[in-house]
């Protein structure tokens, strides 16, 4: 049962993605109002980004997947590849903040709020999705599948996407990069916490 609601958090994941892309020019009417110039120029940089970091990798996926279900060879290398993305991730996340230190320091003012913000919010996903559970009187695993789906909000799908847009974006970068850093270190506490005491098995 929790194996199942796993898959369906993880294949909600793309979908969700489209959905934020999608709303994303009424964000930015919302923020940068009559700017119209800047739209564009945002959009050149992300639309490259997006079609090359995030469509092409849901294509060899797929790709990939077709190509397990038809070769019993495959099954090696599916399980191989199931390794590799927490330590890729991790890799990759650890590059990428070297190369915004020289950001980070410029935004200190900005980085001791975000540091109470974001801690902030997985904590009170985490607390609304019990509380969901409770409300709707959902079964243990779904309240968990709840309170991980709350408490993500796909910054390491947004993250390449971020350092793909303009110089006069520097802010924005900053403010991701720090996210997902303490989205990381929130998940692995949530892997813990949540089975482990918020949500435990009766």
């Amino acid at each position: 049962m929790e194996e199942c609601q796993s898959t369906r958090a993880i294949a909600a994941t793309p979908v969700l993605l489209i959905a934020q892309l999608a709303l994303l020019p009424l964000y930015l009417w919302l923020f940068v109002g009559s700017q119209f110039d800047l739209n564009l120029e945002l959009g050149r940089h992300l639309l490259p980004a997006f079609v090359g970091l995030i469509v092409v990798p849901l294509i060899l996926a797929f790709l990939t997947e077709k190509w397990a279900e038809n070769s019993r060879k495959a099954t090696g290398f599916i399980r191989f590849m199931g390794l590799m993305p927490v330590l890729l991730l991790t890799v990759v996340l650890f590059i990428i903040t070297m190369t915004q230190v020289s950001q980070i320091d410029s935004a200190g003012p900005l980085i001791w709020p975000l540091m109470i913000l974001f801690p902030t919010y997985l904590l009170a996903a985490a607390l609304v999705g019990k509380a969901l559970r409770l409300v709707f009187r959902l079964p243990m695993e779904t309240g968990r599948t709840v309170i991980f789906s709350l408490g993500t909000r796909n910054s390491f799908m947004v993250l390449p996407l971020a350092l793909s847009i303009p110089e006069a974006w520097a802010t924005a970068v900053v403010v991701i990069v720090v996210q997902s850093l303490v989205e990381l270190f929130g998940m692995m506490l949530y892997l813990r916490w949540v089975p482990g005491r918020l949500l435990p098995d009766t």
